[in-house]
């Protein structure tokens, strides 16, 4: 937190969400991790911090910020491209056992 790349949100004096932001790699840097507890979430807490972040690693040099989000979820890619983020390309992870 020190280093401005993890900002703990807080409302009423209680921290209610958290967002970190990696170190610039080729003048790109990605959001991650976010995070709202449970019992928090619905409330627009995860989406000031990621907005804040992302636009911590823009004011630091930042070419391009990278967020990766779950398709399954409509809430937080709407989130996304209200920040002015855009899809890009679609992930698949395979596990073989």
């Amino acid at each position: 937190m020190a280093d401005g790349r993890c900002l703990l949100w807080e409302a009423g004096g209680r921290p209610v969400s958290m967002a970190g932001i990696t170190r610039r790699l080729v003048g790109a840097a990605r959001v991650a991790p976010v995070h709202t507890p449970p019992e928090l979430r619905g409330s627009g807490y995860a989406g000031a911090v990621a907005a804040a972040v992302s636009q911590v690693a823009k004011d630091s040099g930042a070419q391009e910020v990278l967020l990766f989000t779950d398709l399954a979820n409509p809430t937080s890619n709407a989130l996304c491209r209200r920040f002015g983020y855009r899809p890009v390309e679609d992930c698949l992870v395979l596990a073989f056992e």
